[in-house]
């Protein structure tokens, strides 16, 4: 055998004997207590700004996430799915949040890959990390540092982050206080967080656009529909993971893939999940005649409800609960932007439709109707004032709250 082919031998040996070491104990189980779907940076023909740099170069970020659940080990999933060119993380690091940028002193841990603290992410693959011992509480907020050495274009990323990403010069991963040259709104590469739990935890996915993204949400306070939802679950064991994009369609791409390519990715591969919540169909009916989709064709209610058929279908194949959530209202909406046009008459029809199937043909599991909870009593096509986050599409932080707690728990898990 040649001193190379020894050499690879050793290191399959050490990345097996890694896996074997770090896996659950018989009476646990990983499952993901934070997520943000990956995204593919569009180019510049499209209406909305990516919010992006060209590239990061020898710059750490450091991104905060709030988990569901908690547990005494930790575990980071990142992704180079868009990426055309391997991803360098040069260092990584796991840490309790304290004040913006900071981290709480004591805490921060060295993630390594296979145990090594760097690893080079081949394109179109994620990559998780080994688990690092760290006790984190449920509804604690984490923060992740990457170091990207060389320079990077950040290919695979989250549009709407509601959390305010810092970057920084140099390798700032072990930092206590956090040096940030600049701030984001998006998130890059950082998909998923983690965290050892009891082997009948159960996991449930929140898939839709803007309206469960968070979208006009409070910045860096998380004030979401699903977050508000993991409030009230994480005394039950159950993990809440938000698989929102803004601006995402059940049918179409641009903003992220379509729910019918991505619900694999975003929902049935999620470990432990037990049920989903589907909030979607708004986007597809809404874009046509903006500069969004200025071209676009009408979709029809048909078109959704087929859409619909297959997720419920997908769902059900792998023993998967669905909740179907109605339309909120949208008269109005986005009137005093570039965007005006996004509702009429004909789309209002649309969503009068797709509700009415949603609530009475029992394809569903469960519904949730959030349009009777956010819609105003003497204006049923538009959002209760109070709920309204001043767009007419998205809720405030009062209207997310709302919904959340309009969600009956005892059907969303089925006991």
């Amino acid at each position: 055998m040649s001193t190379k082919t020894s050499r690879w031998f050793v290191v399959l040996a050490s990345l097996l004997l890694g896996t074997v070491a770090h896996a659950a104990t018989p009476s646990s189980t990983w499952i993901p207590t934070w997520t943000a779907s990956p995204q593919a940076r569009w180019d510049g023909d499209f209406a909305l700004p990516t919010n992006l740099p060209y590239h990061f170069w020898n710059q750490t970020l450091r991104q905060n996430a709030r988990v569901s659940l908690g547990g005494s080990r930790v575990r980071v999933l990142l992704s180079n799915e868009y990426g055309t060119q391997p991803l360098v993380i040069g260092a990584a690091h796991v840490a309790l949040a304290g004040a913006k940028s900071d981290t709480v002193a004591g805490s921060d841990r060295a993630l390594t890959f296979g145990g090594r603290t760097s690893v080079t992410i081949p394109p179109g693959a994620p990559m998780l990390s080994d688990p690092v011992d760290l006790e984190v509480a449920p509804l604690r907020e984490l923060t992740v540092s990457l170091y990207l050495p060389q320079p990077t274009p950040p290919a695979t990323f989250h549009w709407d982050a509601r959390q305010t990403t810092y970057v920084g010069a140099g390798d700032q991963t072990a930092a206590t206080r956090f040096e940030a040259d600049t701030t984001l709104t998006t998130r890059a590469f950082l998909t998923a967080i983690q965290v050892e739990a009891p082997r009948d935890t159960r996991t449930v996915v929140a898939i839709g656009d803007s309206i469960t993204d968070g979208n006009m949400a409070t910045m860096d306070a998380n004030t979401r529909w699903p977050d508000a939802l993991a409030q009230r679950l994480a005394g039950r064991g159950v993990a809440v993971v938000n698989a929102g994009i803004s601006g995402a369609r059940l049918l179409q791409d641009r903003m992220g893939a379509n729910a019918l390519a991505r619900f694999d990715r975003d929902v049935l591969a999620q470990p432990g999940v037990a049920s989903v919540i589907v909030l979607l169909g708004i986007n597809d009916i809404g874009w046509r005649g903006t500069p969004l989709a200025p071209n676009g064709n009408a979709v029809t209610a048909e078109e959704l409800i087929a859409g619909y058929r297959q997720l419920i279908e997908r769902a059900h194949a792998r023993g998967v609960r669905i909740v179907g959530a109605t339309l909120t209202p949208f008269e109005g909406a986005l009137q005093d932007t570039p965007m005006r046009g996004y509702h009429d008459a004909d789309k209002e029809r649309v969503r009068q439709a797709v509700n009415a199937w949603i609530r009475d043909s029992g394809a569903f599991d469960a519904v949730v109707d959030f349009d009777a909870i956010t819609r105003d009593p003497a204006r049923p096509a538009r959002f209760l004032p109070a709920y309204d986050s001043g767009d007419h599409l998205h809720p405030g932080d009062a209207g997310y709250r709302a919904m959340a707690q309009a969600i009956d728990l005892q059907a969303l898990l089925g006991d």
